[in-house]
């Protein structure tokens, strides 16, 4: 039988699929269903800056005005916030999921400030949040970095900035590797991808799905909508792994657009490491893992390919008979030849 075991982050995974951030992964009885069905890791849901930041205000809040509270005073404490884990319990979390499953755990921070972010106020002292994230168990940690810049004096190289010093704080307060999930919109994404792995990232997750605004016309309010992702969505990040690979050494993680083994196949191809799913999941439920784990052997023993290695990286940029593929080459020919 082909061997799927790939590496990710210095760690050995029986397997490429790696459900990646999402509320699946808040319930502990999820992360193990996640590892029978064959993830070789799991992403945890996020923790936002804004959590962390809201509870920062409500401690300083409740720390200044203690003098005035009555000690017993069930107001006192801060109520529970709209999101359904505190970062305390967050770290609870990680701790759980860790003593339940042997796969890695990764944690998931999701913000864009350098400060805030990686630590929050918590009985008149700072603590570095994503050190207590690494005391938790935490295998490694992936930042997820969301951000829309709108203000029209805002450089890009600044924005660029920005991300590196995120990484290189975070990277310097823990000794667990550091994965950064970026969006596809930058100006040069190998050069910021290049200066990533210089400052020590060991992987690159690409692409963010940011949710797009809506105008609903019954309320005149701007409402969110989600949409999940689907197979068509893979073409953008499989570009860009494929431009990519052998360029850096950090890893490369596919995520958006994973919905068959085929599309995973196509991922480790490029030159992924790791391909990483989410939407599918969500529709499809936990189980759909084991379907697309058993369709990635049948194609491999039907194409005799021992292992998962022997593919990676074997239609990136560097190994394809033509490499402008990947770039403007086939542009051209597809609108010389169809209507758009």
């Amino acid at each position: 039988m082909p061997d799927l075991t790939t590496t990710y982050l210095g760690f050995k995974l029986t397997s490429p699929l790696v459900p990646s951030a999402s509320p699946l992964s808040k319930s502990v009885d999820n992360i193990r269903q996640m590892e029978d069905a064959g993830a070789g890791a799991v992403v945890l849901h996020s923790l936002f800056e804004e959590q962390i930041n809201a509870e920062s205000r409500v401690l300083d809040h409740f720390l200044t005005h203690s003098a005035e509270s009555d000690a017993e005073a069930l107001t006192y404490f801060p109520e529970p916030t709209a999101y359904r884990l505190t970062p305390d319990q967050y770290l609870e979390h990680i701790h759980k999921a860790k003593e339940a499953v042997r796969i890695p755990i990764i944690a998931s921070l999701n913000g864009v400030s350098s400060g805030g972010w990686i630590r929050y106020a918590h009985q008149d002292r700072w603590i570095e949040y994503a050190r207590k994230i690494e005391e938790a168990g935490a295998d490694a940690l992936e930042l997820n970095v969301y951000y829309v810049p709108t203000d029209p004096g805002l450089f890009g190289e600044a924005i660029e900035d920005m991300h590196i010093d995120l990484a290189h704080d975070v990277r310097r307060s823990v000794s667990i590797p550091v994965a950064v999930k970026l969006s596809p919109f930058f100006t040069n994404m190998a050069n910021l991808a290049s200066r990533l792995d210089r400052v020590g990232v060991s992987a690159l997750v690409l692409f963010n799905r940011f949710y797009q605004p809506d105008i609903d016309l019954e309320t005149l309010e701007v409402a969110p909508r989600i949409v999940l992702s689907n197979s068509h969505d893979l073409n953008l990040p499989l570009r860009w792994v494929a431009i990519l690979y052998g360029r850096i050494q950090a890893d490369l993680a596919l995520t958006s657009g994973v919905h068959t083994a085929e599309d995973a196949l196509k991922g480790l191809m490029a030159g992924a490491t790791v391909t990483m799913m989410a939407s599918e999941l969500l529709k499809n439920g936990v189980g759909r893992l084991a379907e697309i784990r058993r369709d990635l052997h049948k194609w491999l023993e039907e194409h005799e390919y021992e292992s998962v290695a022997q593919l990676r990286g074997s239609m990136s940029q560097l190994h394809v008979k033509e490499p402008a593929a990947f770039e403007r080459a086939h542009y051209v020919r597809l609108v010389g030849t169809q209507e758009l």
